[in-house]
């Protein structure tokens, strides 16, 4: 028997297939049959939607796709903390699920940057060996979690800043750009994903810190012990909040827009790039433009994330923009030239 011929023979009469239902007609095991459901992922075919014994296959291009996404709105995973890409969890769950789907642009923005950062945070700084996440969309709001056993925000804060205790942390926090690990992030991931959060709460040991924008306020309770941190996000699916918007606020005059393309003078920001949150920031709205050019003129050195970030990663997910750089030297262009090889 064909069994690839089978699968798609009774997707194009029922328009979604289960494992179970092609073992329990075939008489094959689902082992078996899961070798040729994965085949036809691999050419491109099908796709999977949903996870686990809720997994179910349809054609990759359609409008069933759509309509069996929308039928999960939840998402949960536990995640070894060992090669994790944050980027890479987040397209997942946009491709089993319907969380993200269709949202206006400035959602989907900002659900990216905060998504992407808060992972990001809990990969490398947590020390945690797993890291727990998880998504929902209901009708009016989008809101996710991203929960590690780790050191803990304020206890790493204490640590490596010498503070006397938690709310110390958490002041030292408030000033907004703070890290513990300079050499390799700015602080700003916590810093941005607050400004454009409706409600964004931090609970680690003894304490949780909520930015309540809707109160345009910030709260600080005493809980029960929490081991690790647990970051929750919230945003109404009708929010004017935009990221890009609040991005600019930050960077001054540095853009030169017109209407294909946009020159983003780097220098006059005043930073040194070396995370992926800056090449998010500086890269954010500028996807409707045909040509990008970076002109480093003044900037001594960049970091390999945010070579990484700009050249491999946002390239890969906008590749009919051209990303062209200027005045640069030897060490930037080095950087560079090491992260367009790493682009598939």
């Amino acid at each position: 028997m064909d069994v690839k011929h089978f699968i798609l023979k009774k997707l194009a009469k029922a328009g979604r297939v289960r494992t179970s239902d092609v073992a329990s007609e075939t008489g094959f095991s689902r082992a078996y049959i899961s070798r040729f459901l994965q085949e036809l992922q691999n050419e491109g075919k099908i796709l999977r939607i949903g996870r686990a014994n809720q997994a179910r296959y349809v054609f990759a291009h359609g409008t069933e796709i759509v309509a069996e996404k929308r039928k999960i709105l939840r998402a949960h995973r536990i995640l070894k903390n060992k090669n994790l890409s944050e980027d890479a969890v987040l397209d997942e769950i946009k491709r089993e699920s319907g969380i993200f789907l269709k949202l206006p642009k400035n959602i989907s923005d900002i659900l990216d940057y905060a998504f992407t950062e808060m992972l990001n945070n809990a990969i490398e700084h947590s020390r945690s060996k797993s890291i727990e996440i998880s998504a929902r969309r209901e009708p009016d709001f989008i809101g996710f979690d991203v929960v590690d056993r780790g050191v803990g925000i304020f206890n790493n804060l204490m640590r490596k800043k010498r503070l006397k205790s938690e709310l110390e942390a958490i002041q030292d926090l408030l000033k907004g750009k703070q890290t513990t690990a300079p050499r390799q992030h700015t602080g700003e991931g916590v810093f941005f994903t607050s400004k454009v959060a409706d409600i964004l709460t931090f609970k680690s040991s003894n304490k949780k810190l909520i930015f309540d924008n809707i109160a345009s306020d910030v709260f600080v309770k005493d809980i029960k012990n929490v081991k690790g941190t647990r970051v929750s996000f919230f945003i109404k699916i009708k929010s004017k909040r935009d990221l890009a918007k609040v991005f600019r606020e930050f960077s001054g005059d540095s853009f030169e827009f017109g209407k294909t393309r946009v020159i983003v003078t780097l220098y006059k920001m005043g930073e040194s790039y070396i995370s992926r949150s800056q090449a998010r920031r500086v890269l954010s709205g500028l996807d409707k433009f045909h040509e990008i050019i970076l002109n480093f003129n003044g900037v001594e050195t960049v970091g390999q994330a945010f070579t990484d970030e700009v050249f491999r990663v946002w390239q890969a997910h906008h590749p009919r923009i051209k990303i062209k750089y200027e005045n640069a030297n030897d060490n930037i262009v080095f950087m560079i030239k090491r992260a367009t090889k790493q682009a598939p």
